[in-house]
């Protein structure tokens, strides 16, 4: 049985200072010889996860919200606030934030997936900004003061993890939280992808990430591939 170890990790305050990461370059000084492959590996991604979503083969999906989001919003860790739910899916944890007051922008890859969450929010009476994007293509207009991070990591493929991580920090302002559930599969395919906790560290290191002093809380996942 899957499990979810969650925690909450502060921007450091010094970042962009010390790293100096640039946003990806606008189109038109694009490498013409990288623009093709970039187009291509995010088709693959896109017709990768709109299959899976038609085929209803979705088992990371719980039908409903995670009980660590629960968690944090009755223990007062997470408050209205602008935030970003990156790799969305089905949208159940952004129905709650915007029902909580949350400035809500939701990301995914996959037009169903979209297309089902704007129908839920619709019939909640609810707003949220949703958008069709892939994120290792995607920079926001402004860096938020939260991200929830449940399923895009270990949606991504650990290659990638490096420069995921690094986007997540420039899309949170200083002092920023990252809110994040990591994975714990167990085995060495995916997706999901095993987040191993000890790898988890080294990917946000405490030199540009402030980690919490409690232990990670964990929440088991009744379902799997």
């Amino acid at each position: 049985m899957w499990k979810d170890s969650s925690g909450i990790i502060q921007v450091g305050q010094s970042y962009r200072d010390r790293h100096k990461v640039p946003a990806p370059p606008v189109l038109m000084t694009l490498d013409t010889n990288t623009l093709p492959v970039r187009m291509h590996e995010s088709q693959r991604r896109q017709e990768e996860w709109e299959a899976r979503y038609r085929g209803g083969l979705t088992a990371w999906d719980r039908g409903a919200v995670s009980p660590a989001l629960e968690h944090w919003l009755a223990s007062g860790d997470l408050t209205p606030c602008r935030i970003l739910a990156p790799a969305c899916g089905h949208g159940h944890e952004v129905l709650v934030l915007a029902r909580r007051g949350f400035s809500v922008t939701a990301v995914d890859i996959s037009p169903s997936a979209l297309k089902a969450l704007d129908w839920a929010l619709s019939e909640g009476g609810l707003s949220a900004e949703v958008l069709e994007a892939d994120l290792l293509q995607w920079t926001p207009a402004q860096p938020f003061d939260a991200i929830y991070e449940q399923t895009a990591l270990c949606a991504l493929v650990p290659d990638t993890w490096v420069d995921y991580a690094a986007r997540l920090h420039t899309w949170l302002k200083p002092g920023g939280r990252l809110y994040a559930l990591f994975m714990q599969t167990g085995q060495p395919d995916g997706p999901p992808f095993h987040c191993d906790l000890d790898e988890m560290r080294r990917l946000f290191p405490d030199t540009d990430w402030i980690w919490p002093k409690t232990a990670p809380l964990e929440v088991p996942h009744p379902t799997g591939l």
